[in-house]
């Protein structure tokens, strides 16, 4: 029996290093590439920088300087740091409700927080962006507003499902001592949901972060965030891309997630965990 099991450990290893490894290739190309001439990139995408391919920071000069990256960033920045604590303060002050108030206007309620998460983006897109536009939101405080709208359905999920976790005693207890909601709230269930609070926020992050298709609907050029103006940017004339400074503004793109993630990834599981079996 130990000698199938440990059979099985190492298959399991070697399909979890391959799997590693075709997740990271494609980001391991961009660096690599970033480092490249444009013609060398097209030419042979998949070899290593020589000497005579080799151009240094090149095209991460060209490409802060062409993308006008600083005020995309600051402006990235703004969006997803708000964004999340909306998200997080407001999902967790509606997945308290939920739970401890049982009855046919909070389960249905519910039951559409879990719908939202299977509605597909592209199903709602459009009449989303005429709405945003109608009610003045098509700005970087309204977009805020829109990705709590979005990030409600997952965030609302496990929140529930760890608060389910949380003895009512706790609650009951501190109303006792005369706190109000409000009190019982911050000063008992916040606290307590700081695992999964963190895990939902890191996972909000990463994907407003990333997102480029709802800050183009919603945005446009004008008002432009990091992918925006990265893909604008690098496009040239007649079909042209600048693909040296493009791959090196996706490094840099991709550089404060990665760091932010790998900070704070053992929240991640502890919260998914969490949330899984106490829910």
């Amino acid at each position: 029996m130990g000698g199938k099991k440990r059979v099985a450990d190492v298959v399991l290893f070697i399909v979890m290093i391959i799997l590693a490894a075709v997740f990271l290739f494609p980001v391991l190309i961009v660096v690599m590439n970033s480092f490249k001439s444009k013609f060398s990139i097209m030419g042979s995408p998949f070899s290593l920088p020589n000497s005579d391919t080799f151009v240094g920071i090149e095209n991460y000069v060209s490409g802060i300087t062409t993308a006008g990256i600083g005020g995309a960033f600051l402006r990235s920045l703004f969006i997803t740091v708000f964004s999340v604590g909306v998200i997080v303060l407001f999902t967790s002050m509606t997945a308290w409700y939920l739970v401890r108030v049982k009855n046919r206007f909070t389960k249905t309620l519910y039951g559409i927080f879990l719908f939202s998460m299977i509605v597909p983006f592209q199903m709602v897109m459009y009449t989303m962006t005429y709405v945003v536009t109608a009610i003045k939101f098509n700005n970087p405080v309204g977009i805020i507003f829109v990705y709590l709208g979005f990030g409600a359905g997952l965030s609302v999920f496990m929140l529930s499902g760890f608060i389910k976790g949380i003895p009512l005693e706790l609650e009951e207890a501190a109303e006792i001592d005369g706190c109000n909601p409000v009190q019982i709230f911050f000063g008992i269930v916040l606290p307590i949901l700081k695992p999964t609070a963190i895990t939902v926020a890191i996972l909000n992050a990463m994907w407003i972060w990333n997102d480029y298709l709802l800050p183009y609907l919603i945005l446009g050029t004008g008002n432009k965030t990091l992918p925006v103006a990265i893909q604008i940017a690098m496009q040239g004339a007649y079909g042209a891309v600048n693909w040296g400074g493009f791959m090196a503004m996706l490094v840099l793109a991709i550089l404060p997630i990665i760091v932010f993630y790998l900070f704070c990834q053992r929240y991640i599981i502890e919260g998914v965990i969490a949330g899984a079996v106490k829910g």
